[in-house]
């Protein structure tokens, strides 16, 4: 199938991206550009990544195509440029001057093609002290103060999975990125390099903290503020059956709706005098300890009170909102969170399953107009 024929599978069709493999962040930057619509070809190592995960359960592999590549070895090295010269984009997250000793680095790739979007996705970025450092979500996200305002005053910080790091910091931060470049290159013919550090995009998203701050109304320490938990009228509560409640109850007439449904008078002025929170809290607490979770969940149902049940990664799909929206969606036996965001015109679905290492080089090789990919690997 030519590119001039393909049907569209959202608002980037059309775009190719070539995504040398690695874990973490690069899969998940390049995965959004395949929900998007983008034809993302997967440029695996032979023996594979080393992730540990069954390959057909890698949804940040879903909607791509694979090819193995022996970058250690020169027809490797030459049939990852050659899909350089073909493609849109190109992704790596490997550490800096790495690519460069492999010969697929900028100047490599952008010596066949000089509108080529290359797009680098590293934790501390392409220089600096640590440039050369290995790393991993929770250090990046420490060194830029977000962790530290994670977690209960007086313990230790929560770290967040890896989600604020690797995917919000790093890998939202790399597609804005090649996007931008993109929209730019098409505009004027040149590519460039978009150097992606997950403590950039990490610190960028602290700006509005940093507003605060510099205003006086956020302390430099955690659980003393209105969005960390030291609010009580923001924050989680045990109930009964150990399960929690999520409150989120900042402006006045929805605190207000609050304390109604929690039958909690005589308390509508302690939200804006923070020597009665403590008691505000103490109250909130036995409260929502007196029912189980689904209880509560119905009291708030189908109110403005800004109150929601905490549930688990399986519970998730279930919810009546979530299910109504189609937020999840089932393909090949998996449960996963669908695209977005949403199109109108173009809408994005889930159109293949996890790409499975090398599986789809004849396409590729076709589609591309690689026929190199389908060489029997030569002497080193």
């Amino acid at each position: 199938m030519t590119e001039a024929t393909a049907p569209e599978h959202g608002p980037l069709t059309g775009v190719r991206v070539v995504e040398l493999a690695g874990i973490g962040p690069g899969p998940f930057a390049a995965m959004l550009l395949a929900d998007l619509g983008a034809d993302v070809v997967r440029v695996d190592r032979p023996g594979g990544p080393g992730l540990g995960i069954d390959p057909a359960r890698d949804i940040t592999n879903r909607n791509k195509r694979s090819v193995v590549v022996d970058l250690k070895r020169s027809d490797g090295v030459k049939q990852v440029l050659d899909l350089a010269a073909r493609a849109d984009i190109l992704i790596e997250g490997y550490r800096p001057g790495v690519a460069e000793r492999l010969g697929v680095g900028p100047e490599d790739c952008r010596a066949r093609s000089p509108r080529l979007v290359y797009g680098r996705m590293t934790g501390w970025g392409q220089e600096g002290p640590l440039a050369d450092r290995a790393g991993h979500d929770i250090g990046y996200i420490a060194v830029t103060g977000a962790l530290g305002m994670t977690g209960e005053a007086g313990r230790p910080p929560v770290a967040p999975a890896n989600l604020l790091g690797d995917y919000a910091g790093g890998s939202l931060y790399l597609v804005v990125g090649v996007l931008a470049a993109l929209h730019h290159a098409r505009a004027t013919g040149a590519g460039q390099v978009v150097d992606a550090a997950i403590v950039d995009g990490t610190a960028h998203l602290t700006s509005m903290i940093h507003g605060m701050l510099a205003a006086g109304v956020w302390q430099d320490r955690r659980g003393a503020n209105l969005l960390d938990g030291g609010c009580p009228y923001y924050g989680t509560y045990e109930t009964a059956d150990g399960g929690h409640m999520a409150v989120g109850a900042l402006e006045p007439r929805f605190y207000a709706e609050f304390l109604r449904l929690l039958d909690l008078p005589g308390l509508e002025g302690a939200h804006a005098d923070v020597t009665r929170w403590p008691e505000l809290r103490a109250r909130v607490a036995e409260r929502f300890a007196s029912r189980t979770r689904d209880a509560w969940t119905a009291v708030f149902e189908d109110t403005d009170a800004c109150v929601a049940p905490v549930l688990s990664l399986r519970e998730a799909p279930h919810h009546p909102h979530l299910a109504a929206r189609s937020t999840f969606t089932d393909h090949a036996g998996i449960t996963q969170p669908a695209p977005a965001p949403r199109f109108s015109a173009t809408p994005a679905t889930v159109r293949t399953g996890p790409a499975r290492p090398g599986a789809d080089a004849e396409d590729v090789a076709r589609d591309w107009d690689v026929p190199g990919l389908l060489s029997p690997p030569s002497n080193p």
